[in-house]
């Protein structure tokens, strides 16, 4: 299965019984390749793309509403989130008359929940597998 070799040169045919890679020799074309020696001009750096800014409409807000967000002026912005938190507030304030029903109840089903949980362990832990792949 061997292969027969013509050589140009006695240098070329006894380098190649030494078994010495093109590649190491300077004054080879392989190894003007390897170090990227001569034609400059022609390749050069490729263009990498800028990456392109995307916006994306968010659940519960369409696109349209977020640009007008954005362009509201900031202390427009906090006063009316201002306002949105305060209402928030309010309404939660009006729930209490309904939730001391709630509370009636609460000690009862709290104390169903203790004594059924007193024998049962613990559920078992996580276990944390970061950085052990």
């Amino acid at each position: 299965d061997g292969k027969v070799s013509f050589f140009i040169s006695a240098k070329a045919d006894s380098l190649f019984h030494q078994r010495i890679k093109p590649v190491k020799l300077r004054w080879t074309q392989a190894w003007r390749r390897m170090n990227k020696k001569g034609k400059t001009e022609e390749g050069g750096k490729k263009k990498s793309r800028k990456a392109q800014k995307f916006q994306k409409a968010i659940v519960g807000m369409s696109l349209d509403d977020l640009k007008k967000k954005k362009a509201m002026k900031p202390e427009l912005r906090q006063a009316k989130e201002a306002a949105a938190k305060e209402a928030k507030a309010r309404s939660t304030a009006k729930k209490p008359a309904s939730a001391k029903a709630a509370v009636a109840k609460g000690p009862k089903v709290q104390a169903a929940k203790a004594s059924k949980g007193a024998g049962a362990a613990p559920p078992p832990a996580k276990k944390n597998l970061k950085g052990k792949m």
